[in-house]
């Protein structure tokens, strides 16, 4: 009986221990230290996403270097739950999941990737099926047991629950369900979670949902007010100005998913969206069917200079240092003590747009060497700043390195 006890005893003071290992290697403040990348299916399926499909983004993320250039997470968005059983138990669409999420999450990890989910703060989701609201720790202990890194949850069809109460509980049953799962808040902005979401959540929404056009925008009735809603990368981009105090790592702003290579967005546009969504440190979530894109669309995504501008461990959210109208410069502070710069012109011309020392926190007389990233190329040596001509809706981004 005493040799009973003893392994009784052993076997808690390990499980006690596996338990503060976790709590401090993969604790909730040390997930998402840089932006996440990946790809989720929303801006593309919408709800009509499938195990197949699923699969299939996973193969190709290693097949075509996604998994090599620092894509880690395939998300499904919404539409794989259907009901709920007599216990509560989430229900999976088995029709398009055939073979259940655990071995579909199963499947992505033997790939050397991360598996991501979605729910809803709500009674039902946004395409109307259950949401998590009053299911939220049992959920969370499923997501856990399906293996799930990554939960989107959004916020429709919550009624006059206090956001940031909602998403604590949320973020509360998924650090207890005992595996790291990053948190990724998808509220719209509506109640300002940069205020409020460090600690709750590792990303939250800036903005409602971006559309793969320059700078669209459908006006919508929200809460008494008129707002922009599915709007443009060009005025997402406008909303976030400001809002750098309040992004770090393990805390980051979210200007949405990627639209690059979906819609009419031309490849210079594509361009643009993509260099600042690094500059912004924003997440990097594809939104687009990859398997299909261009060899243009797939140079810009697998571009790995410009992706580390994004990746960049200082995790500094860049700024606009100059607004001459459609010309723009922006700055991002990166952790070698250089600068990432882009030069936007929103303009239809190609006018020549230059860059100050002074304007990027370097004094005047400073000699650096400035590397034109999309180009791959070393641009030489340069005092005071840089000029270049820059191409319609286009951009130049360079990194800046005092000598």
């Amino acid at each position: 009986m005493k040799n009973v006890l003893s392994v009784i005893l052993m076997s808690v003071l390990v499980l006690l221990g596996c338990s503060a290992s976790f709590a401090a290697t993969n604790g909730w403040d040390n997930l998402a230290q840089t932006p996440p990348m990946g790809w989720n299916s929303w801006n593309t399926f919408r709800l009509e996403i499938n195990e197949g499909v699923v699969r299939g983004m996973a193969d190709y993320f290693v097949e075509r270097g996604f998994k090599d250039a620092g894509y880690e997470y395939i998300v499904i968005d919404d539409g794989w739950q259907v009901d709920r059983d007599a216990q509560g138990n989430i229900v999976v669409n088995k029709d398009k999941f055939p073979s259940g999420i655990k071995a579909l999450a199963d499947y992505v990890h033997s790939k050397g990737l991360k598996f991501g989910i979605y729910s809803d703060d709500g009674y039902k989701t946004c395409g109307g099926f259950p949401g998590s609201l009053g299911y939220e720790y049992q959920d969370a202990r499923q997501y856990a047991a399906w293996g799930v890194d990554y939960l989107k949850y959004d916020w429709c069809n919550t009624g006059n629950q206090s956001t940031p109460d909602s998403y604590q509980l949320m973020r509360n049953a998924l650090e207890k369900a005992g595996r790291p799962i990053v948190f990724s808040m998808c509220e719209w902005g509506t109640s300002k979670p940069w205020q409020w979401g460090k600690g709750v959540g590792h990303l939250w929404r800036t903005t409602f949902d971006i559309r793969p056009c320059w700078d669209c925008g459908q006006r919508v009735l929200s809460k008494g007010v008129q707002v922009e809603n599915f709007i443009g990368f060009t005025k997402i981009l406008d909303l976030q100005v400001g809002s750098e105090s309040y992004a770090g790592p393990g805390h980051w702003n979210d200007p949405d998913m990627l639209e690059v290579g979906n819609g009419k967005l031309t490849a210079d546009e594509n361009k643009a969206h993509f260099s600042l969504w690094c500059m912004l440190a924003a997440p990097l979530m594809l939104g687009n069917d990859i398997r299909t894109a261009t060899p243009e669309t797939l140079d810009i995504l697998l571009n790995k200079e410009v992706i580390a501008v994004n990746q960049d461990p200082l995790g500094k959210q860049g700024v606009k240092v100059r607004d001459d109208g459609d010309l723009e410069v922006w700055s991002k502070s990166l952790h070698d003590g250089s600068r990432a710069v882009v030069l936007f012109n929103r303009s239809k011309l190609e006018p020549n747009m230059h860059v100050l020392w002074t304007e990027i926190g370097y004094p005047s007389h400073l000699d650096a060497t400035v590397r034109d990233l999309w180009n791959k190329k070393d641009m030489g040596s340069s005092t005071g700043g840089y000029a270049v001509e820059v191409p319609a809706h286009s951009v130049v981004m360079l990194k800046v390195s005092p000598q």
